[in-house]
């Protein structure tokens, strides 16, 4: 196993300081204050089965990869990151240590479009049941968890694209009195603004593409697992499972698999995500000043039905979101009259770049129905078809608000 990066930050210190800092220390042999990148795919050693610092082979380890994920980790919370090369391959991974061909899963209705192909074409394919839940009734999760024998909740908070908020502590209660584990979709709220293992979640996941690299230009995924996590006993009183590797931790259980299929992030992309931890606060403080201005522009504009964002006071979300995050991010959704309206409201900005992602410095728009969540129409939990998708980035505010209203007032909205 590979080294974990020293760091000679105090525990005590706060989030900025651990982001600047844990992973970066100065390179021991040229003082640099920026680790160097480290792009060797193979390491020499100094004998058989003796390994220089530990590394012997870019797809089991990378001193830039364990930096990251040691950072990953210190920020949210947890016992061990693990770094992918999308997000998607993140959950998948975790997906397939966690569940055998006949379990079932739990998931939230309201998910990345990705994540949601993944629960309903992919895995069942391969054997696994999937269902949809609106994991803002906690007491029908549970019931859907025991009815079911869910190995797995799996729920997205803030949501996409409804910016729904959901209680992480009352659904890791409900899934672990059913005997199944809580996974939380971190990649909107970020490490910074929302912890969902200290309130009882047991694996965290991101895709790293968004705010923690935070400039479009790396793609990565992550999951981090709680301190001490062990696979759950198998249903039917099988007794423990000690999974492949006979440790029944799931962080070790997670880097087997992820090293046997090579589903690991490069060492670029994992130096740039790295970076991306440094601005990490100072960034979301911004998205989200400016996403709860826009918010409360929109909420005000004629042409505007709905909008989707918990930093409002009236939004459904608002109070458990103070509760459980810093601030309420830099995403937001609102609706229109119909489709062909938000269609032409997504076509008409100029300082709003249309294009999927989020989470970068760059403001971006998009219509979900059919560029993001098109997998769900025709679905029960399809997105409203008059939808628009913000992603708000770091310009002056006063140039979005003008960008939207023009774009709405060029939309016939």
């Amino acid at each position: 196993m590979a080294p974990t990066p020293e760091t000679s930050t105090n525990p005590g210190h706060g989030f900025s300081t651990r982001a600047v800092h844990v992973g970066h220390d100065p390179d021991p042999g040229t003082g640099d204050v920026v680790p160097p990148l480290h792009i060797a795919s193979t390491h020499v050693q100094d004998g058989v089965e003796t390994l220089r610092g530990g590394y012997e082979y870019g797809r089991g380890a990378n001193p830039t990869r364990d930096a990251f994920e040691a950072a990953l980790a210190d920020l949210e919370g947890g016992g061990a990151a693990l770094a992918f090369p999308s997000g998607m391959s993140a959950e998948d991974t975790l997906v397939r240590v966690l569940t055998r061909p006949g379990d079932h899963v739990s998931f939230g209705d309201d998910v990345y479009g990705g994540t949601y192909r993944l629960f309903t074409v992919v895995r069942p394919a391969e054997g696994l049941r999937a269902t949809a839940v609106d994991p803002a009734d906690v007491e029908a999760v549970e019931r859907t968890v025991r009815r079911n024998g869910s190995r797995l909740v799996w729920v997205e908070t803030p949501s996409n694209p409804l910016l729904e908020v959901f209680d992480i502590a009352a659904l890791a209660d409900a899934a672990h009195r059913g005997g199944a584990l809580l996974v939380v979709d971190n990649t909107f709220a970020s490490p910074y603004l929302q912890h969902p293992l200290a309130q009882g979640a047991d694996l965290v996941v991101h895709s790293t593409t968004k705010y923690v690299g935070g400039h479009s230009d790396l793609i990565g995924g992550a999951v981090v697992v709680a301190e001490g996590l062990r696979l759950p006993d198998r249903p039917g009183g099988s007794g423990a499972d000690g999974g492949w590797t006979g440790t029944g931790e799931v962080a070790q259980e997670l880097r087997f698999l992820q090293s046997a299929v090579g589903s690991v992030q490069s060492p670029r992309d994992a130096h740039l995500a790295h970076r991306g931890l440094k601005t990490l606060a100072v960034r979301m403080e911004r998205h989200s000043a400016s996403a709860l201005a826009l918010a409360e522009h929109l909420r005000d504009h004629p042409a505007v039905r709905a909008v989707h964002y918990p930093g409002l006071a009236e939004d459904p979300g608002h109070d458990l979101a103070a509760r459980q995050m810093r601030a309420s991010g830099g995403v937001l959704s609102f609706e229109v009259a119909d489709g062909a309206t938000a269609r032409r409201v997504a076509e008409s900005t100029h300082v709003f770049s249309l294009a999927v992602s989020l989470g970068a410095a760059e403001s971006l728009i998009e219509y979900p129905p059919v560029m993001t969540h098109a997998v769900k129409q025709g679905a029960r939990w399809a997105v409203p078809e008059g939808i628009v998708r913000l992603s708000v980035g770091l310009e002056d505010v006063e140039d979005l608000v003008a960008d939207i209203d023009a774009a709405l007032e060029a939309a016939g909205a």
